[in-house]
């Protein structure tokens, strides 16, 4: 039997990391790759997306659609299209509904109310400040010792909690540091850290309008603190597609099977 045909690759070169995604005809995934994002992340997509198609015996052209935070650097992209775009259509074709779809990135956050359809009706982006992204958490994973995989298990450990007030990355390295001489418990400054980034998301939530049902993309999305804290917040379900990480570069190979302009 013959493998099935690659029709459209999409990548997402994020700010933390770079993902690609191969399609078929139906919009199935054949191949991916994800890996941290390097400096020069035209080579890496470049050496990345070589990799891709000869593991699926890509010979010829196909079309290449660009996302993320480094999309205009990808030279092999036959064009460029928004993370909100990617992000609802990759989204809305794995759990097959509208709702709201909160994505939390290295570099931003985004909360996006799809419609029936899953084209977006409404959104809204953090990119201003870190304390509402995923650096916020590698930033405390490194400043703590702990390993970022490990951060959510370690706040769910404790009932404690320790406020963190401090709406900025920087001063809450203050903070971080002050309860640490104080002898306060690792755990409990972790569940506040978890709580503090929450926070700011559940309010994007709340001025783009909760419409139900509530999902997560992004690498952030395995985190289990960000998860169970966000549900206690909202009151809602969470719900996870199947890879929450390639959301985006999923998304984009979708659109370059369907050969539409570039948004």
């Amino acid at each position: 039997m013959s493998k099935p045909e690659v029709v459209a690759i999409g990548t997402d070169a994020g700010s933390t990391t770079c993902k690609l995604v191969a399609v078929g005809q139906g919009g199935e995934v054949l191949g991916s790759r994800l890996e941290a994002t390097q400096p020069h992340i035209e080579l890496q997509v470049g050496e990345l997306l070589g990799q891709l198609r000869s593991e699926l015996g890509v010979d010829g052209p196909v079309p290449c659609v660009a996302t993320g935070y480094g999309r205009k650097l990808v030279k092999d992209a036959t064009r460029s299209v928004t993370e909100i775009t990617c992000h609802a259509r990759g989204v809305f074709r794995d759990l097959g509904h509208g709702g709201t779809l909160v994505d939390i990135g290295g570099q931003d956050s985004k909360v996006i109310r799809l419609g029936n359809n899953g084209k977006p009706v409404d959104f809204m982006m953090n990119d201003k400040c870190a304390a509402g992204t995923g650096r916020f958490l590698e930033y405390t994973s490194a400043r703590l010792g702990v390993p970022i995989d490990e951060l959510g298990r370690r706040a769910l450990s404790t009932d404690r909690e320790e406020p963190i007030t401090s709406t900025c990355t920087v001063f809450a390295e203050s903070e971080i540091i002050s309860l640490l001489a104080r002898g306060v418990a690792l755990e409990a400054i972790l569940r506040g850290l978890h709580r503090a980034l929450v926070g700011r998301i559940v309010a994007m939530v709340h001025n783009v309008g909760l419409t139900p049902p509530l999902m997560l993309s992004g690498g952030v999305a395995h985190n289990e603190a960000v998860r169970a804290l966000i549900e206690e917040a909202t009151g809602e379900r969470v719900l996870l597609p199947r890879e929450p990480q390639l959301m985006g570069a999923y998304g984009a190979a979708l659109l370059g099977t369907e050969g539409k302009s570039a948004a």
